[in-house]
């Protein structure tokens, strides 16, 4: 972690794991069997429990082939917001949010390729991975806390099903071909 980081860390310390769970909680009850934001929330916990099996990868052959799942899963899920989920914010007066949501999708991919530089049984990849992590769980609790409950509050049933189609098959497109995710 940079120093930048660590003071930036220092100064707005992430929420809580109780408001990560309450945001999630309400997004789950917002949400519907199928509609895009289920498939979101899907995502979610699958994205981190990726992160978990790095983790755990026990030699440097495991730990790079979880990493590259972890990576297919994280962009596949990011092109699909930014496809689809990220204009509609625009569209529903969340400007800002959706260039929040842009900008730190595509820090995430930066930092997941330097994280393919590192050697993966070292201090510094776990090191990186755990930043990288809490900057998607911070990243996930804004979209679960605020942004997506707002977009689905104000969405017609029409944009309702044209979002879940589209967030699926953009999704699909990237994912779709991967055994397992």
């Amino acid at each position: 972690m940079s120093i930048i980081d660590k003071v930036i860390a220092a100064v707005t310390p992430p929420e809580s794991e109780e408001e990560r769970m309450e945001a999630r909680s309400r997004a789950n009850a917002a949400s519907m069997p199928g509609d895009w934001l289920a498939l979101i929330l899907k995502h979610h916990l699958r994205i981190e429990d990726a992160f978990a099996e790095v983790k755990v990868a026990g030699d440097a052959g495991a730990r790079r082939a979880a990493l590259k799942r972890l990576g297919i899963l994280l962009t596949g899920h990011a092109n699909a917001e930014e496809a689809v989920i990220y204009p509609a914010l625009a569209e529903e007066h969340q400007k800002a949010h959706a260039a929040a949501g842009y900008e730190e999708q595509a820090m995430v991919k930066v930092q997941m390729a330097l994280l393919e530089k590192i050697d993966p049984m070292s201090q510094d990849f776990i090191d990186k991975l755990e930043h990288i992590e809490g900057a998607v769980a911070h990243h996930v609790y804004a979209e679960e806390g605020n942004w997506f409950l707002d977009l689905n509050e104000r969405a017609t049933p029409e944009d309702q099903a044209v979002l879940a189609r589209r967030y699926a098959e953009e999704y699909d497109r990237y994912v779709g071909g991967q055994q397992g995710l």
